[in-house]
């Protein structure tokens, strides 16, 4: 999902650039932000649901999220560790094949903005 938008998070950062990848029980969002400088950076977040409580009628459901921050001067180092660590992985262990969503694995978002 590909969302060009403009909208003030966190601290004051305007989103300029939004994707979504669902992975299973994991959302990751990738946002394009810019500070008041006019400075772009790259906001990573990854987002779990999370379970809680012992008894069906008594289940919570929570978001674990976790966000990482890349600046433009480290784009090309972070790039080139990833692609060396995604190589890596491909060595050892072959090329990835899709998850497919199951519909009791579907992730389903109740949203309002």
């Amino acid at each position: 999902m590909e969302t060009n938008k403009k909208a003030t998070g966190e601290h004051g950062a305007d989103i300029l650039f939004s994707r979504t990848v669902k992975a299973g029980q994991r959302i990751y969002y990738i946002d394009v932000k810019q500070n008041r400088k006019g400075e772009m950076y790259l906001s990573v977040t990854e987002s779990k649901k999370m379970f809680s409580g012992d008894q069906p009628d008594q289940m919570q459901v929570s978001y674990e999220k976790h966000k990482i921050f890349l600046f433009r001067e480290d784009f090309g180092k972070f790039r080139e560790a990833f692609d060396e660590a995604i190589g890596f992985v491909c060595n050892e262990q072959g090329e990835a094949q899709e998850r497919t969503t199951d519909s009791e694995d579907a992730i389903k978002l109740d949203l309002d903005f």
